[in-house]
């Protein structure tokens, strides 16, 4: 007989929060019960997924009792607050913000990735950022067939990363950009900044706000997370994240150097058309190559448009698309619980 778990969602009303509970149901993960939690205002409201109706609780310490799991998707603060009173009372943490990620005694995990760090959690388990987790998934298996010595990444990132009021405000500025009143914009770049721009017919090189070294928190959480991820702090990494007018699904131009000079494009194409989780889309005779439009709401990591740089033997050039809902966060928690409890961790 299956083990059934009983699992808690913290932030089930948001964009990723409703994602997770989505992906339990589809993927037929081993429930007992779901516990949807959230702010107190969303207590005691119903929360309708699919053809299932849920009643919210509010996410306290006393209500992760009895829980194995808590899916964590309510921001940072949240996390930071509530996450260690779950693990406190038993539950595997899985959460998706940045509170965690860099915490030395924190995994931070992409299953097809470094699965092997699932064993040395202490009760949390991080998710990392949207844009981190497609690029790994995509290096990873180059990196074990050939090694990796360089990693440059330039991201064309959805709206749907900063929230539904981006998603919504994007929306907006579409159906009135030629109005005479303009478009107002409040929440990008970045909401709690004092400049906002339009999405609508812009990209936006900001996302996050900008350190002291010139690159944004969203670009250093990339550099830092693939380190971390791949266990090489030697690695050279650079990042410009930005932020296009699309709903759902970051792209990427991915620049990498290997470690042997005697590769071709068919040898990365080859090993990339058996990695797991990953979807080879690359024919240009045929305009075939991964876009957003036609990976929203699909599992897998999309790479196309690979090629050989034509100055450096070992520089290879990759464009990378996943749905940033789904693999980039709801999807990647939940293979996290289930490779834990295919490994008999849980």
């Amino acid at each position: 007989m299956t083990k059934k778990y009983t699992v808690a969602v913290v932030g089930a009303t948001g964009a990723v929060g409703t994602k997770i509970i989505e992906q339990l149901i589809k993927r037929k993960f081993p429930m007992a019960q779901l516990k949807p939690l959230a702010s107190k205002r969303s207590a005691g409201k119903e929360l309708a997924v699919g053809n299932e109706r849920y009643k919210i609780e509010e996410a306290t310490p006393e209500a992760f009792e009895g829980i194995d799991f808590a899916f964590f998707s309510a921001g940072g603060s949240v996390s930071k607050e509530l996450a260690p009173e779950a693990a406190k009372r038993g539950a595997i943490v899985i959460d998706n913000t940045s509170a965690f990620r860099m915490d030395p005694d924190t995994p931070l995990v992409v299953p097809e990735v470094n699965p092997n760090d699932l064993a040395t959690h202490q009760g949390i388990i991080a998710n990392p950022n949207c844009s981190t987790i497609q690029m790994v998934a995509a290096l990873q298996p180059i990196r074990q067939a050939f090694g990796l010595k360089k990693v440059i990444v330039s991201t064309y990132q959805a709206v749907s990363g900063a929230g539904i009021s981006a998603v919504n405000e994007l929306k907006e500025q579409s159906v009135h950009f030629d109005e005479p009143a303009g478009v107002e914009a409040q929440i990008l770049p970045v909401k709690s900044d004092k400049k906002h721009y339009p999405i609508a017919r812009n990209v936006i090189p900001q996302i996050d706000i900008f350190t002291e070294n010139g690159f944004t928190f969203e670009e250093m959480k990339m550099i830092n997370e693939t380190k971390k991820i791949l266990h090489d702090e030697a690695l050279p990494v650079a990042a410009t994240c930005v932020r296009v007018p699309v709903t759902v699904g970051h792209s990427e131009s991915v620049y990498i150097e290997i470690e042997r000079n005697d590769v071709s494009v068919e040898e990365i194409k080859e090993i990339l058309k058996t990695a797991p989780g990953i979807a080879l889309h690359d024919d240009p005779a045929t305009q075939h190559y991964p876009m957003p439009l036609y990976t929203d709401g699909l599992d897998d990591v999309f790479v196309g448009r690979i090629r050989k740089d034509l100055a450096e033997d070992t520089g290879f050039h990759l464009w990378i698309v996943a749905d940033n809902l789904l693999k980039g966060a709801a999807l990647n928690s939940i293979q996290i619980a289930e490779k834990m409890i295919e490994d008999g961790l849980k």
